[in-house]
């Protein structure tokens, strides 16, 4: 019984080169443990969202008056408070750092929304592009369809062409009545719908 456990051992848990070669198999019906990073994560559609949020909010007159309150307040706070209550003297110094700060997260946003924009406007003209196509295609299987059915209507027999037949057929049989001996006049079926009814003249 010993040997048969040493194999079965030796099964197992290889040892050696062996086991440093074989790679290590990954169970698909566990998830993976989580792996540490350094760096944050975060959402690149929320993190556009409110980027173009903020970059909307910059254009607008609201933050225009907004940033001309502060700064008015700032500068009179510390010229007109006491010494001891100023925190930012002339020449404004932290002022002008506040503002070079806000101006350079202020750049990228408005550029990061642009981009944004702009992949928006790039898809919604590939979409008009293909509505284009399909639009010219259903108009030339249309085109082609009226053609098709003016070419049908063309060999069709009409009133008038049917009626000058006739009237051609009508004249043709009356010049064989002539020459055949029969000088009187024979009223056709068409000709004869046309007189009143009751007693033809010649009858009496």
């Amino acid at each position: 019984m010993a040997p048969e456990r040493d194999t079965a051992t030796r099964e197992r848990h290889p040892v050696g080169a062996t086991a440093a070669g074989r790679p290590r198999v990954t169970r698909l019906d566990q998830p993976r443990p989580p792996r540490r990073r350094i760096l944050p994560e975060w959402d690149p559609e929320a993190f556009g969202r409110l980027s173009e949020k903020i970059a909307r909010f910059l254009g607008t007159g609201r933050f225009i008056v907004w940033m001309t309150v502060v700064i008015i307040m700032w500068v009179v706070w510390n010229v007109a408070a006491p010494r001891h209550l100023r925190f930012d003297e002339y020449p404004f110094i932290f002022l002008t750092l506040m503002l070079s700060l806000q101006a350079s997260y202020a750049a990228p946003l408005i550029l990061l929304a642009q981009n944004r924009q702009d992949d928006r406007d790039r898809v919604n003209l590939e979409q008009d592009r293909k509505q284009n196509e399909r639009s010219i295609a259903d108009t030339e299987y249309l085109t082609r369809e009226v053609a098709a059915l003016r070419t049908g209507l063309g060999e069709v027999a009409t009133r008038d062409w049917i009626r000058s037949e006739l009237q051609d057929l009508m004249k043709e049989l009356e010049e064989r009545r002539r020459h055949d001996g029969h000088p009187g006049h024979v009223a056709f079926p068409a000709e004869r719908a046309e007189r009143p009814p009751g007693r033809d003249t010649d009858d009496r």
